[in-house]
This record gives C-alpha cells, sequence and structure tokens, in this order.
C-alpha cells in the first residue's frame, strides 16, 4: 500500500513538473507584456511612432536581418516584410523610411552570430534607426528531422539554449555598434494546422522558444518583441504560402500590420 501511495505521489510530481514547464514560459510572457508601458499610462514616456515621427532625422533607416521570412519567401515582388513594414511607417510617421533587406534564406542563429560577429553587417548597423530580426526557425528545422516524443524535450532544451545565447550575442553586438538603434524581434510562429498530428506539441514547446526572445528583448535598452503568433498560425491558413511555412504577401502585410500596431501602443524604453 505504501509503495502505491509512493507511486501515486512519483506520478503527481513528474506531472506538476511537466506543466510548469510547458506553462510556465508563457505566464513570462504575459508577465512581461504587462510589464510593457502602454501610451497611455505614462503621459511623459513616447510611443515608438511618435518617437520616430519627432525624430530630427530627417529619414528613418531600417535594417532586416535574418532568415528568410526577412528575405520575403513565399511573397510577390516588393510585398515582403521589410518592404511593405517600412512603406507602412513612413505613412505614419510622415517621412522617408530608407530600408535594406539582409535576409538569407536557410540561415540559422549560430550562423547570423557569426556573421554578426566578422561585421558583415557593421556599416548597416550602425547607420540603422530600426533593425527587425527573425532567426531560429531553421536552428529546429536542421534537427527536426528524427525527432520522436521521447527525446523531443532533451533536444529541444539545448537547442534553445544555444539559440539564447547566440540571440544575445547578436543583440549586444548591435547595441555596441549602435546603441539608439530600435531592436524589433520577431517572435516564432507555428504554421501548422491544428488538425496535424504536431500541432498540440509544436503549440506547447513554442512559449518556450519565444520567452528566450522576451528575455533577450528585456534587457536590451530599446526593443519590441512582435507578436507574430497573432496573426500567423493554423487558425489563418490565409496567411500562409503554398509551402505551408513562409508567410504570403497577405501574411507579411499582416505581419506589418501587427507591427505598427505595437509601435503605436507600447513605449520606446528610452527616450529621445
Amino acid at each position: 500500500m505504501k509503495i502505491f501511495k509512493y507511486m501515486i505521489v512519483f506520478v503527481v510530481i513528474i506531472a506538476f513538473g511537466v506543466s510548469a514547464w510547458i506553462y510556465y514560459p508563457q505566464y513570462q510572457i504575459n508577465k512581461m507584456k504587462k510589464q510593457a508601458d502602454s501610451v497611455n499610462t505614462y503621459a511623459s514616456k513616447v510611443s515608438y511612432i511618435n518617437y520616430f515621427r519627432n525624430s530630427k532625422e530627417p529619414q528613418i533607416y531600417h535594417l532586416g536581418l535574418g532568415d528568410s521570412v526577412i528575405r520575403g519567401v513565399g511573397a510577390r515582388q516588393n510585398e515582403d516584410l521589410v518592404f511593405q513594414f517600412s512603406n507602412k511607417l513612413e505613412i505614419k510617421i510622415h517621412k522617408k523610411v530608407v530600408f535594406q533587406n539582409e535576409g538569407i534564406n536557410g540561415i540559422t542563429s549560430s550562423e547570423l552570430k557569426s556573421l554578426v560577429q566578422q561585421g558583415r553587417f557593421d556599416e548597416e548597423i550602425k547607420k540603422a534607426d530600426i533593425v527587425t530580426i527573425n532567426v531560429g526557425g531553421n536552428d529546429i528545422l536542421r534537427v527536426a528531422k528524427g525527432w520522436n516524443f521521447h527525446n523531443v524535450f532533451q533536444t529541444f532544451d539545448q537547442l534553445q539554449s544555444t539559440f539564447s545565447n547566440n540571440l544575445k550575442v547578436i543583440s549586444a553586438r548591435i547595441n555596441d555598434l549602435n546603441p539608439k538603434a530600435t531592436i524589433v524581434f520577431l517572435a516564432l510562429y507555428n504554421p501548422l494546422s491544428p488538425s496535424n498530428q504536431m500541432y498540440s506539441l509544436s503549440n506547447k514547446l513554442l512559449p518556450n522558444w519565444n520567452l528566450k526572445i522576451y528575455e533577450v528583448a528585456n534587457h536590451s535598452p530599446s526593443s519590441i518583441v512582435v507578436e507574430t503568433t497573432s496573426v500567423i498560425n493554423g487558425d489563418n491558413p490565409q496567411n500562409l504560402s503554398s509551402d505551408g511555412v513562409h508567410p504570403n504577401s497577405a501574411g507579411y502585410s499582416a505581419i506589418s500590420e501587427q507591427m505598427i500596431y505595437q509601435f503605436k501602443h507600447q513605449n520606446r524604453k528610452t527616450s529621445i
């Protein structure tokens, strides 16, 4: 009877641990979101939109770094994310937004970190007012083959740790080169359909991954995490391209609208 009781306690402890691993990251993300100042809360604060609108610079320079989502795979010509967001921001702030798209198809966070450390983008970073980064999806895709339910958690933890460290290095390098730059991180999204057998597991892992992005952003002088998952998900298949992974033109438009929304409703961490 005692053995049976111990077994029940053991199972409860394991279940609690797994639940905490799954749900705690989302709790932390929500907590960080609430800590972000809203425009209406502090009159002395300035939103990202107003910051760039009131900037003394005659034009704003927008740099895109990262993978195929930055590059614009899945979109028609001149309908990628960097292009669409730059144009929409230009309308909102009433000044020219010049942009440079340095997205590289298939690049991982480790590879992007190496390029940043080597100085590949130094000149662009130094003159950038906004640096938009999307990276990490290929970290997962490259090791996804062979994953199963028995080793996914162990593999994911190591992958996540490496990604987090890479993003910290990238962010720190940008801040060193250009302390005034606003870094825009795109959260990883789950493009799988709810009918896919991996959908549930992917949704459980996603907050753990995105929490690392929020943690890095939280320690950057001026940064924002775009809630990409709000518009690119299994419930909005119209925003995905035919490959089922990348956004299409409508999807990139939706992400750019989300970026503008957050630029309007979140305050910049530092003053002009």
